[in-house]
Parts: C-alpha cells; structure tokens; sequence
C-alpha cells in the first residue's frame, strides 16, 4: 500500500493546494485501477479520513485507489466569494490529473465518490449533478438539506440565495438525475442522535420514490468519527470491491 501525499498548483484554484491518494498493494500492471473519490468535512482538511479512521488498512488488499481533496470550506461548490471554486477543480482538473497521475481507470463503471457532513453533501452534489461521470456515491451524515441549514446559518459566501429548487439544493439534483439515462447507485447512512438526522430523513423520504438504486442506514451514536470509520470499511463492500485477503 502506498500513501502518496501531493502539493500542486491548481489552475483553476489559483493556489497550491493538498491531495492524498492511496494506491492498494499488489495492482496488475497497466490495468487502470476503479477509483473513490472521498471528501471531508467542514473543519477538516486532505487529512482527515487518514487521521482519524484506518482507511488506509481497509483499502490495503482492495484493488481500489482512494483520492482525498482539500475542498477547504466550500461545501464542494464554486463559492460566490472567495477563489475557490471547488466543485469546478474536482470535476475538470483534479479528475483528470489523478487519472493520469495514477493511472485510474477513467470509465464511470470505475468510479465512486463518497463522503461525511460537508463531504457527504458533495458526492450527493457531484453524483446527481454529473451521472455520466459517477456510478455511485455514498453520504455519512449528510448536510443533505442544504437550504434549511442556509436557513439558519449565513452561507452567502458559499452560495447564491435562494437555494431551494437550485443546481445546489440536492432535492432539485436528485429529482433533475431522476431522468438521466445513467443514475447513479446512492447510500445514505447517519446516526440516529445525529444533529442532520432529521434532515436526512427528509431527504430520505424523497428520494426513495424517484427510481434510483438506492440504500438508507441508520444506526446509534451522533457526528462522530468512529461511525464514520465503521461506515468507511462497509462502503467497499456495497461497492463490491472485496478484500484480496
């Protein structure tokens, strides 16, 4: 297993930012790897899911390579303020730089995203709004019900006002990906003492009617990280990218 830690100037940032990718043990050669794009909260960094869980254990004996961005807090949007224009970065640069880079298969069958609070709104984001380019995505912990959290905190820096029925409000995403050609498989999963659970019911009850593949789990405990570690090591398994062990 590889931990590769990379600085680079993005163009489309216009600064230097972080990425951290884990390449598994043992890939066939010159056989582009399926990929997990995997994003992080409001308070963290590229960091944070090495940090805090054992993702790189997990991902040890997987034929998987998983890719973790600095989305800074941009809640994976291009912000109004602000030079971070971070759902335009991860699209059409970052993509295709760690397609190259690690030689990822670039094939949507290959591709997943995924991610917690912040993040998790993001690969819903990403997912729903680009079904051409990812086969899955997965959510812990959502801020799924982006316009009621706007409703109670000021995010004009991140986003344009009103939300609701816009290409960031993920009720909007999901009912507009309804009618794609290719929809993505989604998974859901947050703690039932979580302070986004009624949220997440709300997107839950939505979604479930529109047609998708699509899997909800709840379980104990609240925004926390070693829910999100339990959820990280199960995610591969609902991807169906088993361990070569």
């Amino acid at each position: 297993m590889a931990l590769l830690k990379i600085n680079y100037k993005s163009q489309i940032l216009n600064k230097a930012t972080g990425i951290n990718a884990i390449l598994p043990d043992k890939r066939e050669p010159n056989t582009p790897l399926p990929v997990l794009y995997l994003l992080h909260g409001y308070s963290d960094n590229e960091n944070a899911w090495c940090a805090q869980t054992s993702i790189e254990r997990y991902v040890r004996f997987r034929n998987i390579a998983v890719v973790m961005p600095d989305g800074f807090r941009s809640f994976y949007t291009d912000m109004v303020c602000g030079a971070y224009d971070c759902y335009s970065y991860i699209l059409n640069e970052l993509i295709p730089f760690c397609t190259e880079s690690f030689n990822l298969s670039p094939d949507r069958s290959d591709t997943y995203i995924a991610g917690l609070s912040m993040g998790g709104y993001g690969a819903f984001k990403f997912a729903l709004s680009a079904p051409e380019k990812f086969s899955a995505a997965a959510s812990f912990s959502g801020t799924v019900d982006i316009a009621r959290l706007a409703s109670e905190y000021d995010m004009s820096a991140v986003f344009s006002y009103p939300l609701e029925n816009s290409e960031n409000d993920l009720f909007y995403l999901a009912k507009k990906a309804s009618k794609a050609e290719q929809k993505p498989r989604l998974y859901q999963w947050c703690g039932t003492d979580d302070f986004l659970y009624e949220d997440n019911i709300r997107f839950r009850d939505y979604i479930k009617n529109l047609g998708f593949d699509y899997t909800y789990k709840e379980g104990s405990g609240g925004h926390e990280w070693k829910r999100w570690d339990d959820q990280i090591k199960k995610i591969f398994s609902w991807l169906g990218i088993q361990n070569r062990q």
